[in-house]
């Protein structure tokens, strides 16, 4: 199912929008799409951390500093405050490195039009298709459904329409996964849980245009 799910994220990466051949303002209900590179920094198990035990011992869970490298796709719609985006990523510098998948639906709080290009927030109904995180899981990956709380900022917005660091973003997310983490009793053999894991996380993420160059 992981490979089908890379072949799809593929052909997504690589057809391009049917308007786009044509006027790069004109399309139906989908428009050109938008590649990007994101390197971002995430903190894990925000809130109040889990309790488990292990080996008689009970102690809280830790949290965690992951660095992760997702490529993005995002895809303007003709819905107002609407968009769709598609991100494979990989935490880079982990043992633990499976790519995981996202589908999101983009709910437009802020538009950067409303500020003069400077300041952009959405709201992201995820679907996540990470490794599983509960022992009773059937297979390797699962859906997740996450939360998302997106504000960006283009620090050098006052540079002339043209240059391609105008359209570089530094972006905050708050996320919030609602299902498929560890749960209060959730035993992996060598470890029990007592608590839920914490379902929040804070990410600081550089958000790098890649085509077009000059959305």
């Amino acid at each position: 199912m992981m490979r089908y799910a890379l072949v799809g994220f593929a052909v997504v990466l690589l057809t391009p929008a049917p308007g786009a051949a044509q006027d790069g303002d004109s399309c139906t209900v989908l428009c050109a799409p938008e590649l990007k590179i994101e390197p971002t920094i995430s903190f894990e198990n925000l809130g109040s951390r889990a309790r488990v035990e292990a080996d008689g011992v009970v102690e809280e869970t830790e949290r965690e500093t992951v660095f992760e490298l997702l490529f993005a796709v995002g895809v303007p719609t003709q819905i107002p405050r609407v968009g769709l985006t598609f991100e494979a990523g990989w935490a880079a510098f982990s043992d633990d490195n499976l790519v995981g998948l996202e589908l999101e639906l983009n709910l437009h709080l802020i538009e950067s039009d409303q500020t003069g290009g400077w300041l952009s927030s959405h709201f992201d109904i995820v679907d996540k298709f990470s490794p599983a995180e509960r022992p009773d899981a059937t297979s390797a990956y699962t859906h997740k459904l996450n939360f998302e709380l997106d504000t960006a900022l283009r620090p050098f917005n006052s540079l002339p329409e043209g240059r391609w660091l105008r359209n570089l973003e530094t972006e905050v997310s708050i996320d919030y996964v609602a299902t498929g983490i560890p749960k209060a009793g959730d035993d992996f053999g060598d470890v029990l849980y007592l608590d839920d894991e914490s379902p929040w996380s804070l990410s600081l993420v550089l958000v790098l245009p890649l085509a077009p160059l000059n959305p």
